[in-house]
């Protein structure tokens, strides 16, 4: 049994329960109804576009194409990590660190799963390889930019109690060891939930979509656990570096903290 087709129309009677909420929210005087609806209008039109793209990357396979739309991911992800940033680093470190954390370890762990554990042929092929990199390059992102915004805000907050640690002596990692610490954890918190209730509470999307469209429910189980450690890995390492090297930043040679590097 193939998956069951939606008309567009079933599309716009998904939006009225959202509609309602909006509303909702208004008289509630939440501030949440224009981000609710700037969020809905912009996944309409991204994945509207994306549907049209990714029908004519598959019908025309080619590593520059999957390369192509994979940079997209990789920016649009750097864009919005930083974006999400109370207090940003000056010159251009926060996008520079965000985009390092998110190749290093996405494009590498999806780069892994391809090749060890999927082993399609070609390795690029675009059905695989943009999926793949997109769940695992999102989770990346929400990763990254939860761990670099805890460790700047909170140095922020705490630069007293920082710089009463190195005028104690203590070295400029120990001063901030806590602090990166916090910071993973925080960065981590959300995907070490959604380990713990995936299949009990939650069925996660791809495996929903799979069993959706007629595969064998043990098959979409088996892919889903390849997903959601794959993403817990890219997530983890992302984030350990990323906030490792922020910390580095946010302390000199000297061992002082340099919260004018922030802005």
């Amino acid at each position: 049994m193939g998956v069951i087709a939606l008309t567009w129309g079933d599309v716009l009677l998904a939006v009225l329960p959202l509609a309602l909420l909006t509303l909702v929210f208004g008289m509630q005087r939440l501030g949440l109804s224009r981000p609710l609806l700037v969020g809905a209008a912009r996944t309409f039109l991204q994945l509207a576009l994306v549907g049209v793209v990714l029908k004519s990357v598959f019908q025309h396979a080619h590593p520059v194409w999957t390369a192509g739309f994979s940079l997209v991911m990789l920016a649009t992800g750097t864009y919005e990590v930083a974006r999400r940033q109370t207090r940003r680093f000056t010159g251009g470190w926060t996008p520079g660190l965000a985009v390092l954390g998110l190749f290093t370890a996405g494009f590498t762990v999806t780069v892994y799963a391809l090749l060890a554990l999927v082993g399609v042929d070609p390795w690029w092929k675009a059905q695989y390889a943009i999926p793949l990199l997109g769940m695992i390059l999102g989770n990346t992102m929400t990763g990254i930019a939860l761990g670099m915004e805890t460790l700047t805000k909170t140095a922020w907050t705490q630069r007293a109690v920082i710089e009463n640690r190195l005028a104690l002596g203590q070295s400029a990692s120990e001063a901030v060891a806590d602090l990166k610490r916090e910071s993973v954890r925080v960065a981590m918190t959300q995907i070490v939930n959604a380990l713990a209730v995936c299949g009990v509470v939650s069925l996660p999307g791809m495996m929903t979509g799979q069993i959706l469209s007629g595969s064998d429910p043990q098959a979409a189980v088996r892919y889903q656990m390849m997903i959601m450690y794959l993403i817990a890995a890219g997530s983890g390492f992302g984030t350990l570096l990323t906030v490792r090297l922020a910390a580095g930043r946010l302390l000199d040679g000297r061992e002082r903290l340099r919260l004018d590097r922030l802005h």
